[in-house]
C-alpha cells in the first residue's frame, strides 16, 4: 500500500477511537484531588469596578480559595502571537479585571472549590459592584477613550500601490458601496476546557486541552510564570471542532496553570455554553466604504476601501490579524492595478475579536464580490463576463501583489482563475440554471443564482519540524510539532510518511501536540500543516529511507541504490535474490549502536495560494423573508489533494459554516451592551435541514511551485466566498441588483428590502 497513496482516499486514521467511545476530550481528563475553577464574569459592558466582596463566597463549605484581581497582580497580559505591531501592548486583556469591565462575560473572579455544583453557587455568593458607563457599540463611530493617553483605535492598517487618486480622475465610472458582515464566530460542539497539575518532585506544569499552536502556548506561560520553558509542557488531546477559536491562550488556561502550581493540585475548567457565547473569540463584524474606478467596459482601474474593524474590549492574541489580511487579500484573482485600503481597528464594548475559518476573507470576498456585481449591473454584462474581463491570466504567474500580510509579501505562486470557472460553469450547468430559473420565476417562484470567486493562503511558515523513527517490529512512529483541530492531520502525514517511506500507512503512529516530544513547532493555522509538516514529513521520510536502505545493502552485500524499499519490504531492484524486512534493517542498525530515526525540517518565507469559484442558487420566500439555498457548488484547486475525501470533507464543513454567517449567525447586543445571543435558542445556527445537496470539484490544475508535492491548504477554501455568493443569488431572486449590503440576511433585514422596493 505504500506505492501512490498520495491522491488516494483512504479512510482516515483519527476515526477509530471517536467512534469508539475511547476520545479523550479536555472534560474527559480528571486527576485525583482534583479542583474544578468557575470564573465569575461581568454582567455589564463597561464600568469601573467599585468593590468585590468575596467572603460569602469564601465562607461556603466545599470552597478553597477565591481570586481576585489583587490575587494574582503579579502575572501580565497574555501576549500577541501574529501581526506583532507596535502599540498594541496597552490594549491587552488583563487575567482578571482590574479596575474597569470593557464586556459582558469578562473574568472579574475565580472559584476553586473539590465540587463543581459547590463552585457554581460560590460564583453567585460574589458580590461586585461597579460603576456603569456609556457602552460604546459601533465601530464606526469617532474612538473614544480606552486609557488615559489612548483611544479606542490602537491602530489603522494601510495597504496600497499604485495612484489611485489619478485613476479615479481618469475613470469612465465610479462604484461606491457601503456593506457590512454581521459578527459571529466558530461555534464548535466541544467548549473551551483545560486541565492543569503540577508535579512537584519534577518541578514540572502540564496542561491538558486543546491546543492549536501548543509550543507558543507552553513558551508564553512559561514567560508569565517566571518559569524555564522546559518545565511547562502541553498536552493536546482530542478536539471537538477549532475553527480558529479554540486552542488560543485565553486567561483562563493561565489561571488553571497558576493555580496547579500554587495549590499543588490538579485544577479543571469547562466552560458551559453561554460561557462560550460570550466569552470565547468573536469575529468577522466588520464594515466597509469602498469604491471602484472603472473604464466604459467595467475593467477596474482602482480600489480604495476605508474599513472598520470591530475589535470588541481588548486585543488578544491574533493582534491585528483579521483586518490585516482583510486589506491584503481584498484585490482577490481580479487585476488592480492602483489600490489603496484603510483598516481601521474599533475597540467596542463587546467580547474580544480573534481569527475564524478564513479570517478576514470571507469579509473581504463578500465586499469584493459585491463590488464585481455591482460593475457588471452598471455595465450592462453578465456577472461571470465582469469577472473574466478582470482576471488575472495564468500566464501572469507568479503575480506580486505588492502587499504584505502575517509577514510575507503577497505573491501568488500559480494559478488558472479562468480555466476554474469554466470548469465550475460547466459542470454547474450555468446556462442551463439560468433558464431553468427564469421558467420558475415566470411561474411566480423568487429563485436566483450566483457566483464568486476568491483566492485564499495557505502554508504559511516560516518553518516546521518532523522526526520519525522505525520500530524492529516494523512500526513507524511520526512525531510532528503540529496541532490537530480535526482536520485530519494523521492520516495526510501518515499517506506522505507512507509513501515516501515505502510502508503501509496503517503502520504509522502520528503523535501532535505534545511539547515534550519535540522541541519546537508552530502548531495548526492558517492552512498550514498539509504544506509545512507534510514537506517536512517527506524531507525525514527520505533521510530514514536512505539510511534504512544503507543499513540493509550492507547485510545484502549490494549498492543501496540497487535495492527497493516498498510495503514495508526490501528487495533488490529486479526483484531477484534475497529480501529483508524493515524491521530486519531496523535491527542492522540497533546491532551497530544506531537508531533507524531521521529528522526533517522545512522552512519557507512564502505562503501557498489555493484559489476557488462558488456558485449558489436560491429560494426566497417573500411572505417571511426566508432563505433557502436549493444547491451549492465549489470549484477548489489546491495545486495537489493527498486524500481527496479529506479535502472534500473540509469544503463542505466550510460551507455550512459559511451558510451559518451568510443567513442565520449573529451576536447582537441591547442598548447597553448586554448579549441577546447567549444560547441556541438566540444564535442560530444551520442544521442538516438548512445545508443543500453540494457539488465539489477538486481541481489541481495548478501545482504550486515551493514545496515539492505542490501541495495547498485545504481548510478555507470552503467558507470563503459563501457569504458574496448566497448574496448575489438572492439579488438574482428578487430582481434588485446590489439589494444585499449586509450579512447575515435575515428574514427581518429580506423583509425590510422587499418593502422599500415594493411596487
Amino acid at each position: 500500500m505504500s506505492k501512490e497513496i498520495i491522491g488516494r482516499s483512504v479512510p482516515r486514521l483519527e476515526d477509530r477511537p471517536l467512534l469508539t467511545g475511547r476520545g479523550r476530550f479536555a472534560a474527559d481528563i480528571s486527576f485525583p484531588n482534583q479542583l474544578i475553577m468557575r470564573v465569575v464574569r461581568s454582567d455589564v459592558a463597561h464600568g469601573r469596578i467599585k468593590s468585590i466582596d468575596t467572603a460569602a463566597a469564601r465562607a461556603l463549605a466545599g470552597i478553597f480559595a477565591v481570586w481576585t484581581n489583587a490575587d494574582i497582580a503579579a502575572l501580565p497580559p497574555i501576549d500577541v502571537r501574529l501581526t506583532k505591531v507596535e502599540g498594541l501592548g496597552p490594549y491587552r486583556q488583563p487575567i482578571l479585571a482590574r479596575d474597569r469591565v470593557r464586556y459582558v462575560g469578562e473574568p472579574i473572579a475565580a472559584i476553586f472549590a473539590a465540587d463543581a455544583y459547590v463552585a457554581e453557587d460560590a460564583a453567585e455568593l460574589v458580590a461586585i459592584e461597579i460603576e456603569e458607563l456609556s457602552a460604546n457599540l459601533s465601530a464606526a463611530r469617532e474612538p473614544t477613550e480606552f486609557a488615559p493617553g489612548l483611544n479606542s483605535e490602537p491602530l489603522a492598517v494601510r495597504k496600497g500601490y499604485g495612484d489611485v487618486d489619478a485613476a479615479f480622475k481618469a475613470a469612465k465610472h465610479i462604484i461606491t458601496l457601503e456593506l457590512a458582515i454581521g459578527r459571529h464566530s466558530g461555534v464548535p460542539i466541544e467548549t473551551r476546557g483545560a486541565v492543569a497539575r503540577y508535579d512537584t518532585t519534577r518541578d514540572l506544569l502540564e496542561m491538558h486541552g486543546a491546543a492549536k499552536v501548543p509550543h507558543w502556548n507552553r513558551d508564553q506561560i512559561a514567560k508569565m510564570l517566571g518559569r524555564e520553558r522546559k518545565s511547562v509542557n502541553l498536552h493536546e488531546g482530542h478536539v471537538g471542532g477549532g475553527f480558529g477559536v479554540r486552542g488560543e491562550l485565553y486567561p483562563e488556561d493561565v489561571l488553571v496553570c497558576e493555580a496547579a502550581r500554587r495549590f499543588k493540585r490538579p485544577v479543571k475548567w469547562i466552560e458551559d455554553r453561554r460561557e462560550h457565547l460570550i466569552a470565547c473569540n468573536h469575529s468577522r463584524q466588520q464594515i466597509h466604504r469602498i469604491r471602484a474606478a472603472i473604464d466604459d467596459q467595467g475593467k477596474i482601474l482602482a480600489i480604495d476601501n476605508e474599513f472598520f474593524h470591530d475589535q470588541g474590549g481588548y486585543v488578544r492574541t491574533h493582534g491585528a490579524t483579521v483586518p490585516d489580511l482583510a486589506a491584503a487579500m481584498l484585490p482577490g484573482p481580479y487585476r488592480v492595478p492602483a489600490y489603496r485600503a484603510v483598516g481601521h481597528i474599533r475597540l467596542t464594548n463587546k467580547t474580544p475579536g480573534g481569527t475564524y475559518r478564513a479570517p478576514g476573507r470571507y469579509e473581504s470576498t463578500f465586499v469584493r464580490e459585491r463590488l464585481l456585481d455591482a460593475i457588471a449591473a452598471k455595465v450592462g454584462i453578465p456577472p461571470g463576463e465582469a469577472r473574466r474581463r478582470n482576471l488575472l491570466a495564468k500566464a501572469d504567474m507568479p503575480y506580486t501583489v505588492h502587499v504584505d500580510t502575517l509577514g510575507t509579501e503577497v505573491i501568488y505562486d500559480s494559478g488558472d482563475y479562468a480555466g476554474l470557472i469554466d470548469k465550475a460553469m460547466a459542470t454547474a450547468a450555468w446556462n442551463e440554471i439560468q433558464k431553468a430559473v427564469a421558467a420558475r420565476r415566470a411561474k411566480g417562484e423568487t429563485v436566483g443564482a450566483g457566483l464568486a470567486l476568491f483566492v485564499e493562503k495557505s502554508g504559511l511558515g516560516p518553518f516546521d519540524d518532523v522526526t520519525i523513527e522505525v520500530e524492529p517490529s516494523g512500526a513507524v512512529e511520526l512525531v510532528t510539532g503540529a496541532a490537530s483541530v480535526g482536520q485530519g492531520v494523521e492520516t495526510v502525514m501518515a499517506q506522505i510518511c507512507a509513501e515516501t517511506l515505502g510502508v503501509d500507512y496503517r503502520s504509522i503512529r502520528v503523535i501532535h501536540g505534545q511539547t515534550d516530544r519535540i522541541e519546537r513547532g508552530l502548531g495548526a493555522f492558517a492552512s498550514r500543516v498539509t504544506v509545512m509538516t507534510g514537506e517536512a514529513t517527506r524531507r525525514a521520510a527520505l533521510l530514514l529511507r536512505a539510511k534504512l536502505l544503507a543499513a540493509a545493502a550492507e547485510q545484502m552485500q549490494t549498492a543501496p541504490d540497487a535495492l527497493t524499499l516498498a510495503n514495508g519490504e526490501i528487495t533488490r531492484s529486479g526483484g531477484a535474490g534475497a529480501s529483508m524486512t524493515i524491521g530486519g534493517a531496523v535491527a542492522a542498525l540497533i546491532k551497530d549502536g544506531k537508531r533507524a530515526f531521521a529528522e526533517g525540517s522545512f522552512e519557507s518565507s512564502h505562503m501557498v495560494y489555493p484559489y476557488g469559484v462558488h456558485i449558489a442558487q436560491v429560494k426566497v420566500d417573500r411572505e417571511t423573508g426566508g432563505v433557502k439555498v436549493e444547491r451549492y457548488l465549489v470549484a477548489y484547486d489546491i495545486g495537489r489533494a493527498v486524500n481527496p475525501l479529506l479535502v472534500e470533507g473540509q469544503i463542505t464543513g466550510g460551507v455550512a459554516q459559511g451558510i451559518g454567517g451568510a443567513l442565520y449567525e449573529e451576536f447582537l447586543y441591547d442598548t447597553r451592551g448586554e448579549p441577546l445571543s447567549v444560547t441556541f435558542a438566540d444564535y442560530l445556527m444551520p442544521t442538516a435541514r438548512e445545508v443543500p445537496p453540494m457539488d465539489v470539484i477538486i481541481s489541481e490544475d495548478a501545482p504550486s511551485p515551493l514545496n515539492p508535492l505542490g501541495l495547498k491548504g485545504a481548510g478555507e477554501g470552503g467558507v470563503n466566498a459563501v457569504g458574496a455568493a448566497i448574496a448575489a443569488a438572492i439579488d438574482d431572486a428578487i430582481g434588485m441588483p446590489g439589494a444585499i449590503t449586509e450579512l447575515p440576511v435575515t428574514p427581518q433585514r429580506l423583509k425590510a428590502i422587499l418593502r422599500r422596493h415594493a411596487p
